[in-house]
């Protein structure tokens, strides 16, 4: 076993109805009152034929997983975790209002002598369709 806090393999998954309480509410603290998100009408003229979820709203998700993984690391309270960002976001299909998304979170990669760890994310909606992924790199702080 790893001295880390975390070893290659190690997942979580966490899932979520988008609502459109979810996407209003991301679009006012945000800002982004786009059409693609915000107005129907607008939308039902589109490709997609409906609003969308924000992309940014999915990398939130992407957020819980983290937090969710951090919780269950084998943490010695030496060090604290924190995000130094996600790399190679792709959004690779829309995600919309009713959709039932899963995050997977899987760590990949550690680098002890940086104290890092990547995890390989993977987002899929309710069909199994995947919707976006990403990579995310924790840094693990000394409290000391």
């Amino acid at each position: 076993m790893s001295s880390f806090h975390v070893e290659i393999g190690d997942s979580v998954s966490f899932s979520k109805t988008v609502g459109e309480s979810d996407v209003y509410l991301f679009a006012g603290i945000t800002g982004d009152l786009a059409p693609n998100h915000v107005d129907e009408e607008y939308m039902k003229r589109s490709s997609y034929g409906s609003r969308i979820a924000h992309g940014a709203l999915l990398i939130g998700y992407m957020s819980t997983a983290s937090s969710m993984a951090i919780a269950s690391s084998r943490t010695d309270g030496n060090e604290t975790p924190v995000s130094l960002g996600y790399d190679r976001i792709r959004f690779l299909a829309a995600v919309f209002m009713g959709d039932t998304i899963t995050v997977h979170y899987e760590i990949a990669a550690i680098d002890e002598e940086r104290r890092r760890s990547v995890a390989d994310i993977r987002v899929t909606n309710q069909t199994g369709n995947l919707v976006a992924v990403a990579q995310h790199i924790l840094k693990w702080v000394s409290n000391t």
